[in-house]
């Protein structure tokens, strides 16, 4: 057992920074909801909690909590699978750009979710699928021609896997608001810091706030 607990330790040290907090959160908030430490409703992101009662934290939680589950175990293989691909690709020694990305997309799903709260258009409490599959997306458009082994040996290039993932959502539970919401902010996110400048010459749209270089360093 020790031996084990020591694997698991040297593992979760050599994952990258962000991903080993947000991966490492995720586990802890959604245990401590499944096994009732907290309240799984504490944690939730609700307009009226949120608005009027002003319980400032449910954001963050949100983010951190998902009931767990089949789903819950498929998500968090792909946090893990293209959060680090990302942190150790593209953004390799930039955290500070990554942490940004994380931020923003973060700040649009919280957005988004009281929005469709607000006009009763669907019932979004958790952050999970749409930051999940906001970093799926953004790797997926970054390494576009790229081939997946998806189940049952399928194959097919990574510019299809966001898609893949929310007509799988949409099959099994009947819902893929969230992975269509992840996949809108995505698009936003990568539109903004890459497509616009490069390929339309535009300029920079987005940049990372110099606080962050300042914490952390390239």
């Amino acid at each position: 057992m020790l031996g084990l607990a020591n694997e698991i330790q040297d593992w979760i040290k050599s994952l990258p920074i962000f991903t080993r907090y947000w991966f490492g959160g995720t586990v802890l908030f959604s245990l401590l909801g499944r096994f009732s430490i907290l309240y799984y409703y504490w944690l939730i992101l609700t307009w009226d909690t949120f608005i009027s009662r002003f319980q400032i934290w449910r954001p963050v939680t949100a983010l951190f909590y998902y009931p767990i589950g089949f789903h819950f175990l498929v998500m968090l293989y792909y946090l893990y699978n293209y959060s680090v691909r990302l942190e150790k690709g593209v953004f390799d020694g930039r955290p500070a750009d990554y942490l940004f990305m994380l931020i923003f997309n973060w700040l649009l799903a919280v957005f988004v979710a009281l929005f469709l709260q607000f006009w009763h258009l669907a019932y979004m409490s958790v952050l999970m699928n749409p930051m999940v599959m906001s970093v799926v997306y953004v790797w997926c458009q970054i390494n576009k021609d790229y081939i997946i082994n998806f189940w049952f040996g399928t194959q097919f290039k990574a510019m299809y896997l966001p898609w893949v993932l929310f007509a799988y959502s949409l099959i099994i539970k009947y819902d893929g608001v969230g992975e269509l919401c992840g996949i809108l902010i995505g698009h936003i996110y990568f539109f903004l810091m890459f497509k616009y400048p490069q390929d339309f010459g535009g300029p920079s749209l987005l940049s990372t706030p110099d606080i962050l270089y300042s914490w952390f360093p390239s």
